[in-house]
């Protein structure tokens, strides 16, 4: 085919062949990791992705902030209890804004909690009286894709 990639079987409907864009930023006791597309099966490497680079900078909880997230698969919801994990084994804890409505997020045992918030503005409301509300942040890291320009952070 010219000017056309062929579309798997499997990408029956629109959202299963859709990625995700994220977009990290980080103070020095918060982070906040951005999420937009679809987290399917597809979506999963690239978010485990994300998540190394916010264990490996920042320090403090991540909200991942969902609110641009079109949906998530089963596998990907596994993916973010498995973040959860990875965090809590680098002392950071995850919590999450803005989930897809109706696709509740169910831990298995032994998951550490992990605080779900109407939207990111209540996630940082929660941590306002243990400081200032998040600005740009002074580390960042956007994927290519991510709307709003170019990329930050090195």
């Amino acid at each position: 085919m010219t000017g056309q990639q062929a579309r798997p079987a499997a990408c029956a409907r629109e959202l299963t062949c859709m990625t995700i864009d994220w977009h990290y930023r980080a103070d020095d006791d918060l982070g906040i990791l951005s999420v937009a597309g679809y987290l399917g099966p597809e979506a999963v490497r690239r978010f485990a992705g994300a998540i190394g680079w916010v264990v490996a900078r920042g320090a403090g909880p991540v909200i991942v902030d969902l609110g641009e997230l079109r949906g998530w698969s089963p596998e990907g919801r596994l993916a973010v209890i498995e973040a959860a994990r990875r965090l809590a084994e680098a002392g950071r804890g995850l919590e999450l804004a803005a989930i897809p409505a109706g696709e509740p997020l169910v831990p298995a045992g032994g998951c550490p909690a992990i605080p779900v918030h109407a939207d990111l503005a209540a996630a940082c409301a929660a941590h306002r009286s243990e400081r200032a509300s998040p600005g740009p942040g002074r580390l960042g890291r956007r994927t290519t894709g991510w709307p709003g320009g170019e990329r930050l952070g090195a």
